[in-house]
């Protein structure tokens, strides 16, 4: 058994002119498939997540 992907939300939802929530990252579309994504989907858009959010720092 697979463990579960926890959403990476932090309840600060609100989206960038890009439309990429300012809190977790994820894009609108991401978010709004989010339940509906398999354990390896998940995996793939937290990927996705770390590579916008280590932008965001820079």
């Amino acid at each position: 058994m697979t463990e579960k992907v926890k959403s990476p939300c932090v309840s600060i939802c609100a989206l960038d002119a890009e439309d990429i929530c300012v809190g977790c990252h994820r894009s609108a579309e991401e978010i709004s498939s989010w339940s509906a994504l398999s354990e390896d989907e998940k995996r793939q858009v937290l990927a996705q997540v770390a590579k916008r959010e280590e932008k965001s720092f820079i």
